[in-house]
């Protein structure tokens, strides 16, 4: 009996996951949820045509990179601060921190515009309203307000994001449909553990060291001929 206060709090700051929770984060990073996520490339396509990625074993390497040491793991914490926002200026806080680390001005773009996307129709389906926020924000807020497990959401959204970057290398190189799975299902427990390992992380722990993928959205900007908008 002594015990039941703390544990029910506990369950009260960490709600249990449940299916209906699960199936809401599929809808929301869904290829057919209306963010416009097939238009972007995150600077993909401009690494591609410079050669730097030829093979599916490139494209593996480069987007577990982005995991790890950019803007996956970026966005992971971005989540978890909003998810965390205790107010709408400190919403707004984390929101202007997001755009201020963005790296070039295309990935600074990608980011709003699938933010407010996504922001318009969750509000739309789910109610609640606010100001326009970047991607990984939005996403936070959204499940803070359904009072989805923030660590699986920063997961779901990890995957989806990289699924989608697959999906656009899948248009840009050589590289089959059966390949482009195996991919992903190989980087899908790193984007579990990069999603576990920013429990605790604040804005102060923003970093980034893929270097290479900054500076080819950066060169993206520029690129002609192109298919992606970044």
């Amino acid at each position: 009996m002594g015990m039941a206060g703390p544990i029910a709090t506990n369950m009260w700051q960490r709600p249990m996951t449940t299916d209906r929770d699960i199936l809401t984060l599929a809808q929301w990073l869904s290829p057919a949820y209306p963010v416009g996520a097939f238009a972007y490339s995150h600077g993909l396509e401009a690494a591609i045509q410079a050669g730097a990625i030829t093979s599916g074993d490139d494209l593996k390497d480069w987007l577990a990179d982005v995991i790890s040491h950019g803007s996956g793991r970026n966005d992971c914490i971005l989540l978890r601060a909003a998810f965390a926002s205790p107010s709408d200026d400190a919403l707004i806080a984390v929101n202007d921190a997001a755009l201020a680390f963005a790296a070039s001005a295309e990935r600074q773009l990608e980011q709003t515009l699938q933010g407010a996307a996504f922001g318009k129709t969750t509000e739309a389906i789910w109610g609640g309203n606010g100001p326009d926020l970047v991607y990984p924000v939005a996403v936070g807020k959204a499940a803070a307000a359904l009072r989805i497990d923030v660590t699986l959401t920063a997961a779901m959204y990890l995957h989806a994001v990289i699924s989608n970057l697959i999906s656009a290398a899948m248009r840009l190189m050589a590289l089959g449909q059966t390949d482009g799975q195996r991919i992903l299902a190989a980087l899908t427990p790193l984007c579990d553990q990069t999603a576990k390992d920013t429990d605790g992380t604040t804005l102060d722990d923003l970093q980034s060291t893929a270097f290479l993928v900054d500076i080819a959205a950066m060169h993206h900007e520029t690129l002609q001929p192109r298919i992606f908008r970044t």
